[in-house]
């Protein structure tokens, strides 16, 4: 029972909308400011700072400050996981009440960012693909075959850290798909590379990615994944 008043207590700063949003919104991996976050819930800006230090209290938001802005970003990989994971539960059965709201919905799942990797129909058609071809094993756990080290660093050119404190390739439960992505260093690295490259583009300030033709062609190349046209905004 020692665990009981943490564990409400982490359920309490939760509990709320605009707490919640905020968290949402953080799960692209990116640090947002105070008042970008306040216009993203429809909140006064004061309200907003008061909803930020109650999240930087418990942990879950850490905080930067450059001059007189306050930046904010989810704590780390273990808090993007949480949200994200009570996102798969609670978002079941929940309908869209909004033509607007279908069609980000229908974005979000496409294709999007979940914290530092790719998640939504990309992530898992990315992660079945690894699968296919014995690059990420999962008989012994969820880990990168030496054949998946390999090909991050001829493919890729990275050469992916091994021993490191984060594990380089873990499961991610997709709210939108309810089956498993890509997360870990592996993932990380996956997704800022299609950044970079420009295989992947961002759709407006949020979480939400369209496949270029580039990305299009590259996963094509790289891994057989095919059927991304419909991403592309």
């Amino acid at each position: 029972m020692t665990l009981s008043p943490p564990l409400a207590a982490l359920a309490a700063l939760l509990a709320d909308d605009t707490r919640a949003r905020f968290c949402l919104a953080l799960l692209d991996g990116r640090a947002w400011s105070a008042g970008e976050l306040a216009a993203h819930a429809g909140v006064a800006a004061s309200t907003a700072s008061e909803h930020l230090s109650r999240l930087i209290g418990g942990g879950l938001l850490t905080e930067e400050r450059q001059g007189r802005h306050r930046y904010v970003r989810l704590a780390g990989p273990g808090v993007a996981q949480l949200i994200e994971d009570l996102a798969a539960h609670a978002g079941a059965g929940a309908q869209p009440a909004t033509l607007r709201a279908a069609s980000a919905t229908r974005a979000l799942a496409a294709a999007r960012t979940c914290y530092d990797h790719l998640a939504g129909r990309l992530g898992v058609m990315i992660n079945d693909a690894l699968l296919a071809r014995s690059l990420l094993r999962q008989d012994a756990g969820f880990a990168l075959s030496d054949a998946g080290l390999s090909w991050f660093a001829t493919e890729l050119g990275v050469c992916l850290p091994v021993g490191g404190r984060r594990l380089l390739a873990r499961p991610c439960l997709d709210w939108t798909e309810r089956r498993h992505h890509l997360a870990g260093t592996a993932g990380a690295v996956l997704c800022a590379t299609a950044l970079e490259r420009g295989w992947v583009s961002r759709i407006g300030s949020g979480r939400a990615l369209a496949v270029t033709a580039a990305g299009q062609q590259a996963l094509a190349r790289l891994l057989g994944v095919t059927g991304l046209a419909e991403t592309a905004p």
